[in-house]
């Protein structure tokens, strides 16, 4: 495969609601699409493309740092991956093509000071549309290519454990048709209506409290927001609304966004929890507990205590913290669960790590194993369709989902857009009462059989000059 052009377009979008998440509040956010059009060796070309959100102190978590300067480094090293990507010798493979870019990118990002989860957003970017463009040649799906490993990828090149196997050996021998939607409770989310001020009171047709999201979607998966600065008044708030309103089998995730500074603090923490009658509920129904060392300290020695001091902990993963190829194998050596996969941080990669991570299942069944899909404000019609496309293929089953909540469905793209979306993929979005495209969340599930049926996750061929600028 050999890249011959891209384009790489955005579109600015605000939210419906304020998203608290770690140092940062989310109002608005820009969104971009990346095109490309590549020459496969029996000379055919295609166009495939690729979709996400620049969400601020995600990619780097610097209080110093303005928005705008994050902003315009995050299209900096896109445009970077676009150029290296171009410049590249054609690939025997997908995969070949992903692991020069990988290597290139992390070459000048360590010469230029750039931490690897920001540079390889770049990496993944162009990978997705490069893997979109694959399987449209093909007529192929995402998991039909990853079954017969039409990707040529090679496990043993990333995780040495897996050398001589191949995906097959270790995924699910078809995609998950159905997944939970885990649904984010932000720091600052109103939990009962009582907490919406009259003036913040939304008038389109979506929930807008947590009590009123489980009566909409049937919620049974749930991630909570934590910080070490608030007390345990929220969480209890929190617990109590889930014990009079979610299923009685409802499951819990933590997200510690990066806030405690050492094992010992976290214990502490968690001994609290523990402590707290109030909150059985959310200890006994915890799933695992979510980044919450900051990057800088998170893979170092001292996490170490995690497996020697702290036996009984519970499941814990990294998710900024994976950021390089060796990430996952080095937090695993430490003590935690696994991680998470978000298409973000690179869908060869996460195939690798659903790979490494059933392999340890496999030789350590007693020891308990974790791993999670997350989110970051996924929207469709693209970036969200080809995460669960890649979500269901590896097997994960709860995942992470609050674009929907924090943006108005598509009610910001044109309606011919919308029509796209709504004829290819009924069964993962519904009409709103205004008429536009917002998730089908039906008994807190969502459906992931139109997006596993298309080629990578969208139905249908994508343009986005018509509803974003070219930069």
């Amino acid at each position: 495969m050999h890249l011959l052009a891209t384009e790489l377009f955005r579109a600015d979008l605000k939210s419906r609601m304020t998203f608290r998440y770690g140092i940062a509040a989310m109002t608005e956010m820009p969104h971009v699409f990346l095109r490309v059009t590549c020459e496969f060796e029996d000379g055919r070309r295609q166009t495939g493309s690729a979709a996400d959100n620049l969400p601020p102190k995600w990619f780097t978590k610097d209080p110093s740092r303005d928005f705008a300067s994050e902003i315009d480094e995050m299209v900096r090293v896109i445009v970077h991956a676009q150029n290296v990507a171009l410049a590249m010798n054609p690939a025997p493979s997908p995969f070949a093509f992903w692991r020069s870019l990988w290597d290139e990118t992390g070459s000048w990002a360590s010469a230029n000071r750039i931490p690897p989860l920001l540079a390889h957003f770049g990496t993944s970017l162009v990978e997705r549309a490069a893997i979109d463009a694959f399987c449209r040649s093909r007529g192929q799906t995402f998991a039909s290519a990853l079954r017969t490993n039409a990707f040529g990828i090679v496990l043993g090149d990333i995780h040495g454990e897996l050398a001589g196997s191949a995906p097959c050996d270790w995924l699910p021998a078809r995609p998950a048709g159905q997944l939970f939607a885990r649904h984010t409770v932000g720091l600052s989310d109103p939990l009962s209506e009582r907490d919406i001020a009259p003036s913040e009171r939304l008038d389109d047709g979506l929930p807008q409290s947590l009590e009123e999201s489980i009566a909409a979607y049937g919620l049974r998966h749930f991630k909570l927001k934590i910080s070490k600065s608030n007390d345990l008044s929220r969480l209890k708030e929190i617990a109590a609304v889930l014990a009079r309103s979610a299923p009685s089998d409802f499951l819990v995730s933590l997200d510690g966004n990066e806030g405690f500074e050492s094992v010992a603090e976290l214990a502490a923490f968690w001994d609290e929890v523990s402590r707290e009658p109030a909150l059985s509920e959310i200890r006994n129904r915890l799933l695992f507990i979510e980044q919450p060392f900051h990057r800088d300290i998170a893979l170092t020695d001292p996490i170490g205590e995690l497996s020697e001091a702290w036996p009984e902990r519970p499941q814990i993963v990294i998710d900024e913290s994976d950021a390089e190829l060796s990430s996952l194998p080095r937090a695993l050596k430490l003590g935690y669960a696994g991680t998470t996969h978000k298409n973000c941080k690179g869908v060869f990669k996460g195939v690798a790590n659903a790979c490494l991570m059933a392999y340890h299942k496999q030789r350590q069944p007693g020891r308990r194993w974790s791993f999670t899909g997350e989110d970051l404000v996924n929207i469709g019609p693209v970036a969200l369709p080809q995460d669960l496309a890649v979500q269901s293929a590896l097997g994960v089953t709860s995942v992470e989902r609050n674009g929907h909540h924090y943006f108005a469905g598509l009610s910001f793209w044109p309606r011919s857009l919308q029509r796209q979306v709504l004829a290819h993929h009924p069964d993962l979005y519904r009409v709103s009462w205004d008429g536009w495209p917002t998730l089908r969340i039906e008994d807190g599930r969502l459906s992931a059989e139109s997006v596993c049926a298309a080629p990578f996750g969208v139905g249908f061929e994508f343009r986005p000059e018509e509803i974003a600028r070219p930069i």
